[in-house]
């Protein structure tokens, strides 16, 4: 008898940044013990690049990743839906574990550029690290 993986989607609201890096971050961390797919509500059209070369300083890619959008075939998928802030609304489905992740924003407190972007990726780095271990 074969166990499945756990399927994981994060979800924000534009799949442009922080579902994207969630996602990159746990194909690096788990590698094939976690199936992982991102999307998003109102899919952006292009990935942040700031969220892609914060990943790129620490030796993550994105692959072929591009924003999509969020359909029932996903959150029917998985086992876990993790939705990354407050904008995106999902609505949950029964028997799917669902998390909501209010991540720090550092442009708040006036920090942006580069050094936002890295403050928001160490801050999904150590949910994505809490999640694969519980999973």
């Amino acid at each position: 008898m074969s166990v499945s993986s756990p399927r994981v989607v994060f979800v924000c609201q534009k799949n442009a940044g922080k579902s994207q890096l969630a996602a990159a971050l746990m194909r690096d961390l788990a590698g094939d013990a976690v199936e992982v797919l991102s999307a998003g509500t109102h899919p952006g059209p292009a990935l942040n690049v700031q969220s892609v070369e914060s990943l790129t300083e620490v030796g993550v890619g994105v692959g072929d990743e591009h924003p999509k959008a969020l359909t029932d075939a996903m959150l029917g998928w998985a086992d876990v839906v993790v939705v990354l802030g407050a904008e995106a609304q999902v609505e949950p489905v029964p028997g799917t574990r669902f998390e909501r992740w209010i991540t720090d924003e550092p442009s708040e407190r006036g920090i942006a550029g580069m050094e936002r972007m890295r403050l928001v990726r160490d801050d999904i780095r150590a949910r994505v690290e809490e999640l694969r271990l519980r999973l």
